[in-house]
Protein backbone atom coordinates (compact mmCIF):
# COMPACT_ATOMS: atom_id res chain seq x y z
CA UNK A 1 0.00 0.00 0.00
CA UNK A 2 1.26 3.53 -1.02
CA UNK A 3 2.26 5.37 1.95
CA UNK A 4 3.28 9.13 1.87
CA UNK A 5 3.69 10.90 5.28
CA UNK A 6 4.91 14.74 5.55
CA UNK A 7 6.34 16.33 8.81
CA UNK A 8 8.19 19.67 9.44
CA UNK A 9 5.17 21.77 8.75
CA UNK A 10 4.44 24.47 11.80
CA UNK A 11 4.52 28.36 12.84
CA UNK A 12 7.04 30.69 11.59
CA UNK A 13 7.74 34.00 11.19
CA UNK A 14 8.34 36.27 7.77
CA UNK A 15 11.67 35.58 6.42
CA UNK A 16 12.17 32.32 8.35
CA UNK A 17 12.53 28.81 6.82
CA UNK A 18 11.40 25.37 7.34
CA UNK A 19 12.11 21.89 5.82
CA UNK A 20 9.42 19.54 4.91
CA UNK A 21 9.98 15.94 4.54
CA UNK A 22 7.98 13.25 3.09
CA UNK A 23 8.73 9.17 4.16
CA UNK A 24 7.47 7.28 0.90
CA UNK A 25 6.44 3.68 1.20
CA UNK A 26 4.91 1.23 -0.78
CA UNK A 27 6.37 1.34 -4.16
CA UNK A 28 9.48 1.95 -5.87
CA UNK A 29 10.34 5.76 -4.90
CA UNK A 30 12.92 6.40 -7.01
CA UNK A 31 11.14 5.38 -10.47
CA UNK A 32 8.64 7.59 -9.83
CA UNK A 33 8.17 11.98 -10.47
CA UNK A 34 7.48 13.78 -7.23
CA UNK A 35 5.90 17.28 -6.81
CA UNK A 36 5.38 19.00 -3.62
CA UNK A 37 1.67 20.88 -3.60
CA UNK A 38 0.24 23.68 -1.54
CA UNK A 39 -3.36 24.86 -1.14
CA UNK A 40 -4.36 27.81 1.17
CA UNK A 41 -8.15 28.74 2.42
CA UNK A 42 -10.38 29.95 -0.74
CA UNK A 43 -7.61 28.76 -3.06
CA UNK A 44 -6.91 25.78 -5.57
CA UNK A 45 -4.26 23.41 -4.96
CA UNK A 46 -1.06 24.41 -6.77
CA UNK A 47 2.05 22.59 -7.61
CA UNK A 48 4.85 24.64 -6.08
CA UNK A 49 7.54 22.14 -6.81
CA UNK A 50 8.24 19.10 -9.11
CA UNK A 51 11.34 16.64 -9.48
CA UNK A 52 11.76 13.97 -12.31
CA UNK A 53 13.12 10.31 -11.06
CA UNK A 54 17.05 11.82 -12.57
CA UNK A 55 16.64 14.57 -10.35
CA UNK A 56 15.67 17.72 -12.86
CA UNK A 57 13.27 20.13 -11.06
CA UNK A 58 11.02 23.35 -11.58
CA UNK A 59 9.28 25.65 -9.71
CA UNK A 60 5.77 27.56 -9.57
CA UNK A 61 8.09 31.29 -10.17
CA UNK A 62 6.35 32.69 -6.59
CA UNK A 63 8.67 30.59 -4.85
CA UNK A 64 11.41 30.43 -7.60
CA UNK A 65 14.62 31.18 -5.60
CA UNK A 66 13.51 30.90 -2.43
CA UNK A 67 12.60 27.02 -2.27
CA UNK A 68 14.54 23.62 -3.33
CA UNK A 69 12.98 20.37 -3.88
CA UNK A 70 15.22 17.58 -3.34
CA UNK A 71 14.93 13.65 -2.91
CA UNK A 72 17.10 10.72 -1.53
CA UNK A 73 16.39 7.56 -2.95
CA UNK A 74 18.52 5.68 -0.02
CA UNK A 75 15.72 7.12 2.68
CA UNK A 76 12.53 7.05 0.28
CA UNK A 77 12.11 10.69 1.29
CA UNK A 78 11.34 13.92 -0.46
CA UNK A 79 12.30 17.28 1.37
CA UNK A 80 10.99 21.01 0.42
CA UNK A 81 13.17 23.56 1.69
CA UNK A 82 11.70 26.28 2.31
CA UNK A 83 13.73 29.68 2.95
CA UNK A 84 13.12 33.39 3.26
CA UNK A 85 9.61 32.49 3.82
CA UNK A 86 6.35 35.07 3.16
CA UNK A 87 2.81 34.98 4.54
CA UNK A 88 1.61 34.23 1.72
CA UNK A 89 3.15 30.49 1.61
CA UNK A 90 0.89 30.24 4.36
CA UNK A 91 -1.13 26.97 3.61
CA UNK A 92 -0.88 22.86 4.21
CA UNK A 93 1.77 21.52 2.10
CA UNK A 94 0.84 18.02 0.10
CA UNK A 95 3.65 15.18 -1.23
CA UNK A 96 2.27 13.66 -4.58
CA UNK A 97 3.50 10.73 -6.08
CA UNK A 98 3.37 11.15 -9.98
CA UNK A 99 2.20 8.15 -12.19
CA UNK A 100 2.24 7.11 -15.67
CA UNK A 101 -1.33 5.32 -15.59
CA UNK A 102 -4.10 6.67 -13.55
CA UNK A 103 -4.12 9.45 -10.86
CA UNK A 104 -1.27 9.54 -8.58
CA UNK A 105 -1.08 9.85 -4.68
CA UNK A 106 -1.44 12.02 -2.16
CA UNK A 107 0.11 12.57 1.78
CA UNK A 108 -2.06 14.03 4.59
CA UNK A 109 -0.81 17.38 4.54
CA UNK A 110 1.30 19.32 6.80
CA UNK A 111 0.22 23.00 7.67
CA UNK A 112 2.50 25.93 7.16
CA UNK A 113 1.68 28.97 8.54
CA UNK A 114 3.96 32.29 8.25
CA UNK A 115 3.06 34.98 10.55
CA UNK A 116 4.68 37.36 12.98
Amino acid sequence: QVQLVESGGGLVQPGGSLRLSCAASGFTFSRHAMNWYRQAPGKQRESVATISSRGDTNYADSVKGRFTISRDNAKNTLYLQMNSLKPEDTAVYYCYRRTMIGNGDWGQGTQVTVSS
